[in-house]
């Protein structure tokens, strides 16, 4: 996967996208059954608390206040992050009403529902030379009020397809996800340098957790039959779907945003943080709010957009860095830091 791009930069292998595509294989070649399955089950549990009491500590309040005054690009961006997606899932779900079964419809009706991810939008806004401040407080106020807001919209949209969602589940969410999140954050005063200073030691460990989850849920789904239910013509439906998703998505965005009269710095800000979909947030909710049997096939509307966005919006990043610029791909030099924070992009969910 390694390439050239422009400015001769070097892409170099997206090793989560890898160990993703690495973990369904071994899923469906060695799933967990029996004991592994209690085993596997009680794993993702803790991985899951220990994912996001990590988020908790190394989320600064500072990140949190700054670049809250600019309403109207936060706007902007909850608008189409909790808006505008589940309009266009629900439309693109209208467009292949037969195409796909009833697990793949709720993933496509979820990944409209995520919230945004934090690494990629900012690490996106960075390259492109955006508004980082205020993507920083947009990514995180996404997936803060994700945690709640995202089950609420999935239910209702599940309503208009004839599905739902016990709101039971809300009361797991917040136990499994929000709880550990919080308390991660009130330790951040005692534990926050130490996770400042390991970052890339604990998005291993993040990532880590997101794959324990997949290679659990798949495993149930292998057991279940998944790839027998999944022809060819299915998958890239699904892949067609995502990709509509997120070209209109970016389309709006780009257009509104001008219409208005943002400001450019303002509009790629609006652009990442508005298109992105966290995997992260996803993988350990698909878990508490669905059966296992049904959580491989729902996540893999989100795993396939995960690698739709890093990829489409990574060409997009460098495309708004060219223009600021002002020079050919050819004589780009992306400065050191922005060169860092490429080879990160894939290390989001």
């Amino acid at each position: 996967m390694a390439r050239r791009i422009a400015g001769g930069m070097r892409w170099r292998p997206d090793w989560f996208v890898l160990s993703l595509i690495a973990v369904v294989a071994t899923a469906s070649i060695l799933p967990c059954h029996g004991a592994g399955v209690s085993f596997f089950k009680a794993l993702s549990v803790f991985a899951i608390a220990s994912l996001f009491f990590l988020q908790g500590a190394r989320l600064s309040r500072t990140a949190i206040l700054s670049g809250m005054t600019h309403w109207r690009l936060h706007l902007a961006i909850m608008g189409t992050t909790f808006v505008l997606f589940p309009l266009l899932g629900l439309a693109a779900l209208a467009l292949f009403q037969h195409a796909l079964p009833p697990s793949l419809r709720i993933g496509v009706l979820f990944v409209a529902a995520l919230p945004s991810t934090v690494q990629s939008s900012i690490a996106l806004t960075s390259i492109a030379q955006g508004n980082i401040p205020a993507a920083i407080c947009a990514a995180t106020a996404s997936n803060l009020i994700g945690i709640v807001l995202t089950p609420v919209l999935l239910a209702s949209m599940m309503d208009v397809h004839g599905g739902g969602i016990d709101f039971a589940s809300l009361w797991k969410i917040v136990a499994g996800l929000l709880v550990p999140f919080v308390i991660g954050h009130l330790m951040r005063p005692w534990i926050g340098n130490w996770a400042d200073r390991n970052r890339a030691v604990l998005a291993v460990t993040d990532r880590g957790s997101i794959l324990i989850v997949v290679y659990t849920a798949f495993s149930a789904a292998v057991i279940r039959g998944i790839w027998h239910q999944l022809p060819a013509p299915t998958l890239a439906a699904v892949a067609l779907i995502d990709l509509m998703l997120l070209g209109a998505a970016l389309a709006v965005m780009t257009i509104g945003s001008r219409a208005v009269g943002m400001c450019r710095a303002d509009e790629i800000s609006i652009v990442f943080c508005g298109s992105q979909k966290s995997l992260v947030t996803g993988a350990p909710m698909a878990s508490v709010l669905f059966s296992g049997d049904a959580v491989g096939m729902i996540l893999l509307p989100i795993m396939i957009y995960h690698m739709s966005q890093l990829f489409v919006c990574a060409w997009l990043a460098r495309r708004y860095a060219r223009t600021a610029a002002g020079v050919s791909a050819a004589s780009l030099g992306l400065h050191r830091g922005a060169r860092r924070e490429l080879a990160r992009i894939a290390t989001e969910g």
